[in-house]
């Protein structure tokens, strides 16, 4: 053990140094530690971002070497930015500086023709394409509808104990399948969706098979998961060459030769929306159960969260689909909403890799072909950026005196050609399910559980909640 731990150490020192020197004939490299041989520091980022409190591993670092550091994760040397000046020049210069860069046990369970790994012109293409499906114009005129319908057929059926993690998670795998395929809730989307959840574990794992049994079966359900929308696809796209489909989603857009889509081989419109899949419902169902443990734990915003939505349900009636100027009248809750999204960080940060000698802040430069990390979190949760940034303060936000600039400091959807297209969708989805919750139920944590980052089967949090449906007139005043 002695013996091999010595070689370890040697090699590992022999790369750092091969590395530093190769970086210093170009620049300056930002101080940091590369950790141990080919794992890096990967086990580290991974072991804290499976707590309820991920901070300190950011916060040791850029207390010994400054807001951007270098490290090494999943595999290659990487700089990490926890500074935004520098997340904004890694943001905005996609294809100039920068391009997308994603670790093998992302990229391959996502699939190569996945928006998040496309690049160039096709990208350009492919983003449009989804921020036409998911623009204020269409989620008004058809989707707000569909949002509300699918909240309440949910919560219909919760009982006195809810598994809030489980029911946020149905609920938005639902709105995403609807929104894509047009398939309403069946024996197919839920078997369909445990497959997901599997396939979702393996993104944050070393992508070897042979060590890692979490990303083995993580491959498997992602087989068994494109086998399943390649029959959907398939089955469309004969409907579609007879001209039997009247479908308006975004399938149907990707099979429209005339409309902008088409050309496009099955295999690659499987990748697509299985990472849509991805992007749709599991960042949105969090944010969800979040937003309720915030709450609970805030009572002050609760109580002025459910005034905000009594005056709407007395408006527009207990059984009353909500209409787009509900949507637009909840002003605390859009605070609300930020606040979950700065202290939750479900984007916890964004990889890209320097395609040029690319000069930093401080004179550093990160060198041709190096990974980067913008961490988006590690801006949110800084008290130099967010006054009390650590606390959940949703009044923050009546007149953004909470943040010293929220253009540069506050980014929960990425930023520049890669800013998340369904970023208005998530506020949409998350503002109707606090609404129909804070009308129609009072509940109270079952019990303290805390809720991790990169969740498992083994070590994912529910957050049970005990609720109580309330009686007509009786939502005001309830905790």
């Amino acid at each position: 053990m002695f013996v091999f731990t010595l070689i370890l150490s040697l090699l590992s020192l022999t790369i750092f140094v091969l590395l530093r020197s190769r970086a210093r004939r170009r620049g300056r490299l930002p101080p940091g530690n590369l950790g141990l041989p080919f794992i890096g520091e990967t086990l580290q980022l991974i072991s804290a971002y499976k707590t309820e409190n991920p901070e300190p591993f950011i916060d040791d670092r850029v207390a010994r070497y400054g807001s951007v550091f270098t490290t090494h994760l999943f595999g290659e040397p990487t700089v990490f930015s926890a500074d935004p000046e520098a997340n904004r020049l890694i943001l905005q210069n996609e294809g100039r500086l920068f391009e997308s860069s994603y670790p093998g046990s992302i990229s391959n369970l996502l699939g190569r023709h996945s928006l998040l790994l496309m690049r160039g012109s096709l990208h350009k293409r492919m983003h449009s394409l989804t921020m036409s499906f998911a623009n204020s114009a269409i989620i008004r005129d058809h989707l707000l509808l569909d949002i509300d319908r699918l909240v309440r057929l949910n919560m219909d059926a919760w009982t006195a104990r809810v598994l809030l993690m489980e029911e946020a998670k149905k609920i938005t795998f639902q709105l995403t399948v609807k929104q894509l395929m047009s398939f309403d809730p069946c024996e197919w989307t839920e078997n369909l969706m445990k497959e997901y959840m599997l396939v979702i574990e393996g993104f944050f794992t070393i992508p070897l098979p042979i060590f890692s049994t979490t990303y083995r079966r993580a491959i498997q359900a992602r087989g068994k998961v494109a086998e399943a929308l390649s029959l959907v696809v398939r089955e469309r796209r004969r409907e579609t060459e007879r001209g039997e489909t009247s479908k308006n989603d975004m399938l149907a857009a990707l099979l429209d030769e005339q409309g902008g889509g088409g050309g496009f081989s099955d295999e690659e419109i499987v990748d697509f929306m299985l990472a849509l899949l991805v992007a749709g419902y599991e960042t949105t169902s969090t944010i969800m159960t979040l937003a309720v443990k915030f709450l609970t734990e805030t009572p002050l915003a609760l109580a002025q969260l459910k005034d905000e939505h009594e005056e709407i349900r007395v408006k527009r009636g207990e059984n009353e689909a909500l209409q787009w100027e509900d949507y637009k009248s909840m002003s605390f809750t859009q605070c609300v909403v930020n606040e979950t999204l700065r202290v939750a960080n479900i984007i916890s940060g964004v990889f890209r890799r320097a395609i040029t000698d690319v000069t930093i802040k401080e004179g550093y430069t990160i060198p041709k072909g190096w990974k980067v990390f913008a961490s988006l979190r590690g801006v949110h949760m800084d008290h130099h950026h967010f006054k009390d940034a650590r606390i959940f303060n949703p009044w923050r936000w009546q007149n953004s005196s909470g943040a010293t600039s929220t253009i540069s400091t506050f980014n929960p959807f990425g930023g520049g050609p890669r800013r998340c297209p369904g970023a208005e969708l998530a506020r949409v989805e998350l503002s109707v399910f606090l609404h129909r919750l804070v009308t129609q139920f009072s509940w109270e944590a079952a019990e303290q559980d805390k809720l991790v980052f990169f969740p498992t089967t083994r070590t994912q949090k529910r957050y049970p909640i005990s609720i109580r449906r309330l009686k007509r007139g009786e939502a005001e005043g309830e905790s």
